[in-house]
């Protein structure tokens, strides 16, 4: 009887053992995959949105057409469309006034996905690229028109690299939003909401620069 139990204590010690091993082995594994690990990294289906300086808010067509006027878009134009949403602006700017590019920029995929679409069925997505980019990081050199419907304090943070980057003579136009001190060359009613109109200056004054 006495042998008998010691095999018993002895398979049971093995079997803890054993245990005890496949749980370290399995430790092994998770520390070295992290994909294995219960703290579990983000698919991207779980991404979430990005955060946004400014909510989506469409123009109404009519002030899209009247923001354009105002900066007397022509075909020789460049168009920036900072804050694009579903693309209105850039898409209207070629369809419309015959501009030779226009460009939207929304820091939001879902909006850049809708405006690609948009200019797809207007057929003008030949002249017409929409980006997925912070505004502040876009490089706006190649403009000769911005157009902007952002908010007050993001056109003021706005203000000096548009004034830093675009050449003297590019015209800007705001819906609903000035630029603080820098006063508007014109401003019109249209539907109710204000329109603010400035170009470039040749010397930037410098209570403009900050």
């Amino acid at each position: 009887m006495n042998w008998q139990r010691f095999v018993i204590r002895g398979l049971a010690g093995l079997g803890i053992a054993g245990m005890i091993a496949s749980c370290n082995a399995q430790s092994d594994v998770q520390a070295t995959n992290p994909a294995n690990s219960t703290v579990a990294q983000s698919s991207p289906s779980q991404t979430s949105a990005p955060d946004l300086d400014v909510p989506y808010v469409p123009t109404p067509q009519a002030v899209v057409d009247r923001m354009l006027q105002l900066a007397n878009v022509t075909a020789n134009d460049v168009v920036y469309d900072l804050g694009s949403g579903d693309g209105r602006i850039p898409i209207t700017a070629v369809q419309k006034y015959g501009v030779q590019e226009a460009v939207g920029v929304d820091i939001d995929p879902e909006r850049v996905r809708e405006a690609n679409q948009n200019a797809q069925e207007a057929g003008v997505s030949d002249r017409v690229e929409f980006r997925q980019q912070d505004l502040f990081q876009t490089d706006l050199q190649n403009a000769s028109v911005v157009t902007l419907y952002l908010l007050p304090d993001v056109n003021l943070k706005l203000r000096p690299k548009l004034l830093s980057e675009l050449r003297p003579g590019t015209r800007i136009v705001s819906h609903s939003f000035d630029m603080g001190d820098w006063q508007p060359e014109q401003t019109v009613e249209v539907e109710g909401r204000t329109l603010y109109l400035w170009t470039v200056p040749e010397t930037i004054p410098e209570n403009l620069r900050s």
